[in-house]
């Protein structure tokens, strides 16, 4: 937590320097107010002597006046103190993540990763927030009251060796019971984030299976473990006020009465006791607000070792030290040996791949699910990289490349044509940011997109919600493939793209698409015959190995497992 603290406040040293001066100024305007009010009732009202009443009346509103601007100016900057270092640190939380391989995104998960860019970093930046209000108060309250109250009268000082190692001793061993737990709640908003976005995306499968009682019962019990969670930590909280109330309250009746009898035998006046006493308070408030930021502290603590494990995990989709620039004019793709095992599984999704893929054809791959054709397709653009053999673009190891500059030459079209929400324009920017409205029309022409966005009212600016619930299957998947052609890329990705599509509609836009993208290099992972039997080689993929590589015709001789395929789609044998 100090590295963090330490890196993202750093940018803020002029206004933590602000704060420090502005606090420590109120503090000891604090610290004064006392002293003034023993003289009050010591030289002036024991005296009847008015004037000096007045004039140290006075002197006590404008200490008044000057600790009220001070502790406003310092809530002021140190709220821009902890707003400002929150949002660096979200800022550089997200950029890091969006570093991540789907490796590492899988491997901590979308929810636990919400959680640590929003919740977690809020706690750190209200700690930042307090302590900038909290953290130079408390201290110079602390130390600066005992030299007070010593000064006004050394004879009770042994209170205050009393109260305040109980009053630190009980909240100390308070706060370190409620870490473990603030540590297992910020766990367990995960799993709530994680239970609430399943339940989001899949409503629809959980109505048409009335699943919704099965559902309501899977949160309520995610629901019931934070709350479990909130309230133990919740009953050490409520602990602590009243185990402080009565240290500072048992303690003022122990000064009011020794105090009593020290005016009593003359060793002490009345104003120096009622300063003791204004002191002692502020003793015990300062250790009662650096208590309060104790609390904050586990929490903040838990919450830090979960964003430090983001950034400590580096994305293994990395630029090399010395990469070679990307030849846009040789999109040749060739898979020499490819191989690929995910992260502690058995066997290998792909193993020993090989074929090329050539400018301006078309190269298809078809095979059974599970048969690692997604995966294919990832390791060109190094969503994955291979674990064996290698993956080559353009002649040069796709390893070899800075990866966005070889996204530059790539459309990819994943197999769950996702949109984001926005309007037709801002997702098909995703694809060409500076496209120009005739370029983002073509591009829909080409998509077979272009009959229903025109049809719309609002063409162009038409509404696209999150995820493009608000269209079918088929046109999120045509406005995905627009998304792909606005940018002519040299290397096209189909992964399933044209499963939503009717053999009409899919037939019309690979007829569109083969005018646009005559020198590109085009692969195409489909299930249905139909939209790749005209390909110029299709890769049969068995188990993660190819069975077999050619023509329509030529597999339907030579390949069991294609003519399987077929049979099963009645697609004629010609």
């Amino acid at each position: 937590m100090r590295a963090l603290l330490s890196r993202y406040v750093r940018p803020y040293r002029s206004l933590v320097a602000v704060v420090v001066t502005l606090q420590i100024v109120s503090t000891l305007a604090s610290l004064y107010l006392p002293t003034v009010n023993a003289a009050i009732i010591d030289d002036g009202v024991a005296q009847g002597d008015t004037p000096t009443i007045m004039r140290l009346g006075m002197v006590m509103l404008g200490v008044t006046l000057v600790q009220i601007v001070c502790s406003i100016g310092a809530v002021y900057f140190g709220s821009r103190t902890g707003m400002g270092f929150g949002r660096d640190m979200r800022w550089a939380l997200f950029h890091h993540i969006t570093g991540f391989s789907a490796e590492e995104s899988a491997g901590f998960g979308a929810p636990t990763l919400l959680t640590r860019t929003t919740n977690d970093v809020q706690q750190l930046q209200l700690l930042v927030q307090v302590t900038c209000t909290m953290l130079v108060t408390a201290p110079i309250m602390c130390i600066g009251g005992i030299a007070m109250a010593i000064h006004q009268n050394a004879g009770l000082s042994w209170l205050l060796i009393v109260s305040m190692p109980a009053l630190g001793l009980a909240n100390w061993y308070i706060v370190r019971s409620m870490l473990p737990i603030f540590r297992r709640m910020q766990r367990l908003i995960d799993g709530i984030n994680r239970v609430m976005r399943e339940q989001l995306t899949g409503i629809r499968v959980v109505r048409a299976f009335t699943r919704e009682a099965v559902e309501r019962n899977r949160f309520g019990a995610a629901n019931a473990e934070v709350s479990e969670a909130a309230l133990a930590a919740g009953r050490w909280q409520a602990l602590m006020l009243p185990t402080t109330s009565l240290v500072i309250n048992t303690s003022s009746v122990a000064l009011i009465w020794f105090g009593g009898l020290r005016i009593d035998q003359g060793q002490m006046q009345v104003g120096s006791l009622v300063a003791f006493l204004s002191y002692f308070l502020q003793i015990l408030m300062s250790m009662m607000m650096l208590t309060m930021l104790a609390i904050m502290v586990p929490r903040a603590s838990a919450c830090a070792e979960r964003i430090t494990e983001v950034f400590e995990t580096v994305g293994s989709i990395t630029a090399p030290a010395d990469p070679v620039g990307v030849d846009a004019m040789d999109p040749t793709v060739e898979f020499a040996n490819a191989g690929f095992r995910y992260p502690g599984a058995e066997r290998a999704v792909l193993d020993g791949v090989s074929f090329t893929a050539r400018p301006g054809t078309v190269t298809a791959v078809v095979g059974a699910t599970g048969c690692g054709k997604s995966t294919l397709v990832s390791l060109v653009p190094r969503l994955h990289d291979v674990t064996a053999g290698s993956v080559r673009v353009g002649g040069n190891d796709v390893r070899r490349y800075d990866p966005e500059n070889l996204w530059t030459v790539i459309g990819l079209v994943p197999q769950r044509g996702y949109l984001f929400s926005g309007t037709v324009e801002s997702n098909l920017r995703y694809g060409k940011s500076d496209a120009t409205e005739d370029e983002m029309w073509e591009a829909l022409q080409v998509a077979q997109a272009a009959d229903f966005v025109r049809a719309h009212g609002a063409g162009l600016q038409m509404p696209v919600s999150q995820g493009g619930i608000n269209f079918s299957g088929g046109q999120r998947q045509r406005i995905a493939i627009a998304r792909a052609v606005v940018r002519r890329p040299s290397i096209y990705l189909f992964d399933d793209a044209f499963s939503a599509l009717d053999v009409r509609t899919d037939a019309r836009l690979r007829e569109a698409l083969r005018g646009v993208s005559s020198s590109a290099t085009i692969i195409v992972v489909a299930q249905r015959i139909s939209t790749i039997m005209d390909a110029d080689q299709i890769v049969v993929l068995e188990d993660g190995r190819v069975a077999a590589v050619g023509t329509h015709a030529e597999l339907l001789g030579c390949c069991g497992m294609y003519r399987e395929i077929c049979d099963s789609q009645a697609v004629l044998q010609v």
